[in-house]
C-alpha cells in the first residue's frame, strides 16, 4: 500500500517539472490537487489561463459549473480530503489564436500519470471531464463521440463516470442533450453525497 510520504514525494517531483519549459507560454507552473485520502477524482483536461494564475483546479467559471453538477460548494470542493483533482496536463499550455486552450501536451500523462494513480488506492470513481481524459482512460472502450461516450455512462459504472466539459462553450450542448442534467446529474450528486458521507 503507498503511504502518504511516498504521494507527497511524487507531488514534490511532479511542481518541480519543467519537462515543457520552453514549449509552454508563459512557463510551467503544475497544478495538481490529491491527498492519500482521495477517493472521488476528478480529471479534466489541463489548467486554463484562470487555474494557472491561483493554483486552484477549476478556479473560473468551469469550476462553477462543475459544483453545480456534484451538487457541492466551493469549499467543500477544496477542503474536502476525499476530493483530488488531477487534469491530463498539469501545466497550462497556452490560448490557441483559434479559440480556446490548445490540448493537453500527452508528455504529461506520460510522464506522471501512471505513477501518481498508483499512490491513489483508495479511489472509487473518477470523473473523466471530456474527451481527452476520457480517450486516456477508456481507450477502445469510448464511443466514437464525447456525446456517445457520456451517453453511455451506465458502461462505465460504478468506478468510472464520463461527463462532457463544464466550459462555458459547452452551453449549447447541455440545451441539446437534456438528457445529461436529467439523468446523469442526479447519479453524480448522489455518488458524490455517499463518498463525502462516508
Amino acid at each position: 500500500m503507498p503511504s502518504a510520504a511516498d504521494l507527497q514525494t511524487l507531488l514534490s517531483e511532479i511542481a518541480a517539472c519543467r519537462v515543457c519549459a520552453g514549449d509552454l507560454v508563459p512557463e510551467p507552473r503544475p497544478v495538481v490537487r490529491v491527498r492519500a485520502e482521495t477517493r472521488l477524482l476528478i480529471c479534466g483536461q489541463a489548467p486554463g489561463r484562470l487555474v494557472h494564475e491561483s493554483g486552484l483546479p477549476f478556479n473560473d467559471p468551469s469550476g462553477v459549473r462543475l459544483r453545480s453538477w456534484m451538487g457541492i460548494d466551493r469549499d467543500t470542493f477544496y477542503d474536502h480530503p476525499a476530493i483530488g483533482v488531477a487534469a491530463m496536463a498539469f501545466c497550462f499550455p497556452g490560448t490557441n489564436p483559434k479559440g480556446g486552450d490548445f490540448p493537453p501536451p500527452a508528455r504529461c500523462a506520460e510522464l506522471w500519470r501512471r505513477r501518481l494513480l498508483a499512490q491513489l488506492p483508495r479511489v472509487e470513481l473518477t470523473l473523466l471531464v471530456g474527451s481527452y481524459a476520457q480517450a486516456w482512460a477508456l481507450g477502445a472502450a469510448r464511443k466514437g463521440t464525447m456525446t456517445d461516450t457520456v451517453a453511455a455512462w451506465t458502461d462505465y459504472g460504478p468506478g468510472i463516470l464520463p461527463l462532457p466539459h463544464p466550459s462555458w462553450r459547452n452551453t449549447a450542448w447541455l440545451k441539446r442533450n437534456p438528457w445529461f442534467e436529467a439523468e446523469v446529474t442526479p447519479y453524480l450528486r448522489q455518488r458524490v453525497g455517499d463518498i463525502l458521507r462516508a
